[in-house]
């Protein structure tokens, strides 16, 4: 390997490579325009694509975009300044030459420094390119951008090359930076090394790369695969690359029924068995966004009717995930490891293709759209839009766009209910909270590892209940939660103890549980959810109930069993508690210590209370432990690229112990999100607000007086208070004040060919049922009588009657 190159060897050899490469070395000043007539519509596709790359719309003078245009500057000097081209690498710390091809773990490091190599080149280039870097126009830093792209195109990435390692790295990490580079330089590289550079881009993205709609090159990969198309084309001039990456976009739009995509429930799956609105759905929503845009008025406008899907999907797939600013962590996959960017972080990047999107939407879609970023980005108190360091200039730019919009009114966070079958998901949203279930089946992951990433993400699939305040608790899973948390112990979870290896169950989503009844009912307000939960390499079995009402979760567990020699926990909730918290803890009106460490078995509680978070009512008392601890992680812990800095948090956990090996084990407590302590208090001495019908391993139910509602988790057929099935079965039933009644039912197993349902209450007739209903008897009783349900993918299906 040769010696680093002296600072001055470097620039006067960078001249030379320049030189060489064809013809005397145009000077790219931002905004010049291309050599090429101006009829061109290449030369007006890479004037688009500057600006949706570079941004526009904003001041380089004025805050925000000032300091972050300095930022820019800054980053881009270090890269300049650290910039030492030889044999295998650019940059000392970016080595990207294989010695070992055989070994694939290694293989994965080196390509991704590869293309980590022209994402640096790519930060150079727009430095070069933006006002207000401090090297706007600056010739030492395009000579070293030129000189960059020729060295990695000599050493590495050439129609000459084998790929190794991650694909994702040859195939669209680095010719997306590499197509980014060419356009903001274009005026500055020579015809021959254009070439060469989409050469290369063909090799390792040929046109089959989109031939099929299967394995990498589906749902948000291809759309990154269809930009690297688009822009190939772009550079090179070659209009069969554009029309081949629009007419490639068109398999992503449909709804599908199965694998990657966007379902008709508001599901997105990505990797096949993975919820993926937040990260992969966040890559494909702002890749259509930027692609619509770029194409948009020209001969390759993306205009298959189809795409009304995509649009659609923004207020039924990402809104419903999308709470203050944040995008849920119940469905980003494995980036809930990554460090640099937490759950605020992500959900920016969402907000601002939402706004992109809406270029390319009716004029009453992209109104309705900005009206929601406008109120998500405004109640973000913990992390605002404009302060995202990791938000990229165009999307503040985008972002404080709708701020700045003194025509739009913000839309409130709605109150309802969302239950997503398709991916084993619901969104609840009540006034001032909101909340997320993550559960598993024979579809749905327990949860995705991959790269070295999320590797104790095991019993994130195991009920896990998130939730958040609307100005408290927001920063609950963005303060260093995953790496700081225990994994054991994650809220709403019931696991088994039994020691897990990282990464167990295998990569990228292949470890699903034996089970099919996941799922419940919904009538948009309130929702009763089950899980039938088998546990992750154990022999945990447990049913797991939810029912999601207007101040609280009615949290009901029944059948705990396992095997594993080890202790089995349900996790009532485990709140983090920041660096320094010493939020007051009461049990039953007794306040306990505040200083960690503390535990306790708190016998016969019924009710606790955390100050700025909210209660917990157990009903008829219970034994819950209770942990007041300082744990510390770090990022490395839970992702082989993470930081090995330390990280200390303060938790209050409260957990059952179920014991070693439980049989039939059981549990049930609310939880009241923001609840004082005086009305948490209130609600366990009110021993009538809440019935528990059924919590048994086969049916699990409750009914509450007050609001007319029962509701039961059948998971054999039986009978459970006024409900009677005669096979397993979701069902709500709410008695409303006009004399009317909703009953709600699905089929969560999605096997059931005949259903029967008994309501044992007085109906004078039916108003309105779905075609699934075949018969429905009124009178002394309500009977129901489904046909085939086995098509309805776990919807609900909602029957009104009027009551005698």
């Amino acid at each position: 390997m040769t010696s680093a190159w002296s600072r001055r060897t470097f620039l006067a050899t960078s001249a030379a490579l320049t030189a060489a490469g064809g013809g005397a070395l145009m000077l790219a000043t931002p905004g010049a325009a291309s050599a090429a007539p101006e009829d061109d519509p290449y030369t007006a596709l890479r004037t688009t694509w500057s600006a949706l790359i570079l941004g526009e719309g904003f001041s380089p003078t004025a805050e925000p975009f000032k300091s972050r245009l300095a930022d820019l500057g800054t980053k881009a000097s270090q890269w300049l300044e650290a910039m030492a081209p030889v044999e295998g690498s650019l940059w000392p710390d970016a080595v990207f030459a294989d010695p070992d091809p055989d070994t694939d773990a290694e293989s994965y490091v080196f390509s991704g420094r590869m293309a980590d190599s022209f994402i640096r080149l790519n930060t150079m280039a727009q430095a070069y390119r933006q006002q207000g870097t401090g090297l706007t126009g600056n010739t030492g830093l395009r000579d070293a951008v030129l000189t960059g792209l020729e060295h990695l195109n000599t050493q590495v990435y050439n129609d000459g090359q084998t790929r190794y390692g991650n694909w994702y790295s040859w195939q669209i990490g680095a010719p997306q930076a590499l197509l980014d580079v060419c356009v903001l330089m274009y005026d500055a590289i020579s015809p021959e090394r254009l070439a060469r550079y989409c050469a290369a881009v063909d090799h390792f993205v040929p046109d089959s790369a989109v031939a099929s709609y299967t394995g990498t090159s589906t749902g948000a990969n291809r759309v990154d695969l269809c930009r690297v198309l688009a822009l190939r084309g772009v550079v090179g001039g070659t209009a069969a690359k554009i029309a081949l990456a629009r007419d490639a976009l068109s398999p992503v739009f449909p709804l599908v029924t199965k694998g990657d995509g966007l379902y008709a429930d508001g599901s997105f799956i990505q990797h096949t068995t993975v919820p993926y609105t937040g990260s992969y759905g966040s890559v494909m929503l702002g890749g259509l966004g930027l692609l619509f845009a770029l194409l948009k008025g020209t001969t390759w406008e993306v205009t298959d009717p189809k795409r009304q899907v995509v649009f659609d999907a923004v207020e039924n797939a990402w809104a419903p995930f999308l709470y203050n600013g944040l995008v849920m962590d119940s469905v980003a996959g494995r980036a809930i490891s990554r460090g640099e960017v937490d759950d605020h972080r992500r959900g920016h990047p969402i907000m601002a293709s939402i706004v992109l999107l809406g270029r390319g939407a009716s004029a009453a879609e992209n109104a309705r759209w900005r009206a929601l970023v406008k109120g998500w980005a405004q109640r973000d108190y913990y992390s605002p839009p404009l302060a995202n360091p990791s938000l990229g200039l165009t999307a503040l730019a985008r972002i404080k766009s709708v701020l700045d919009d003194t025509s739009l009114t913000p839309v409130a966070e709605p109150a309802g209910h969302r239950l997503f079958p398709d991916m084993a998901r619901t969104t609840h949203r009540r006034p001032g909270w909101a909340a997320s279930l993550s559960m598993a089946d024979r579809r749905i992951t327990f949860y995705e590892t991959g790269n070295g990433e999320n590797l104790r993400g095991w019993h994130t699939g195991n009920g896990m209940l998130y939730w958040w305040g609307d100005t408290f608790a927001n920063g609950q899973y963005s303060d260093a939660f995953w790496p700081t948390v225990d994994p054991y112990r994650l809220p709403g979870t019931t696991v088994s103890r039994k020691v897990l290896a990282d990464g167990a169950g295998g990569d990228w989503g292949v470890a699903l549980p034996d089970v099919n009844w996941v799922g419940g009912v919904t009538d948009s307000k309130r929702a009763a959810v089950g899980q039938y939960l088998k546990g992750l390499t154990s022999t945990l079995m447990a049913k797991k109930s939810w029912f999601f009402l207007d101040d609280t979760v009615v949290c009901l567990g029944a059948g705990i069993h396992g095997r594993d020699g080890a202790a089995v926990e349900t996790t009532v909730d485990n709140r983090n508690l920041g660096p320094t918290g010493n939020a007051p803890f009461t049990v039953d009106g007794s306040a306990k210590p505040v200083t960690a460490p503390w535990s306790a078995t708190l016998s016969g509680a019924s009710w606790a209370h955390l100050a700025g978070h909210g209660g917990y009512v157990f009903p008829g008392g219970a034994s819950v432990k209770a942990l007041r601890e300082n744990r510390t992680g770090r990022w490395r812990d839970i992702n082989r690229a993470g930081s090995t800095d330390p990280l200390s948090r303060k938790y209050l956990t409260l957990w059952f112990d179920h014991g070693t090996d439980p049989s039939d084990a059981s549990y049930a407590y609310q939880l009241l999100p923001g609840a004082s302590e005086q009305r948490t208090a209130a609600r366990a001495a009110d021993s009538g607000w809440l019935r528990v019908l059924a919590n048994t391993d086969d049916q699990q139910g409750v009914s509450v007086p007050s609001l007319g509602l029962t509701a039961v988790n059948f998971w054999f057929g039986g009978s459970v208070g006024p409900l009677v099935a005669d096979a397993p079965c979701s069902v709500m039933v709410t008695e409303h004040a006009d004399g009317t009644a909703t009953v709600c039912v699905s089929d969560p197993m999605r096997a059931r060919t005949s259903l029967t349902l008994t309501w044992n209450r007085a109906v004078a007739s039916v108003v309105s049922k779905p075609a699934t209903v075949t018969s429905a008897t009124t009178g002394a009783s309500l009977r129901l009588v489904f046909g085939d349900l086995s098509g309805t993918r776990g919807a609900t299906q909602s029957v009104k009657v009027r009551l005698a």
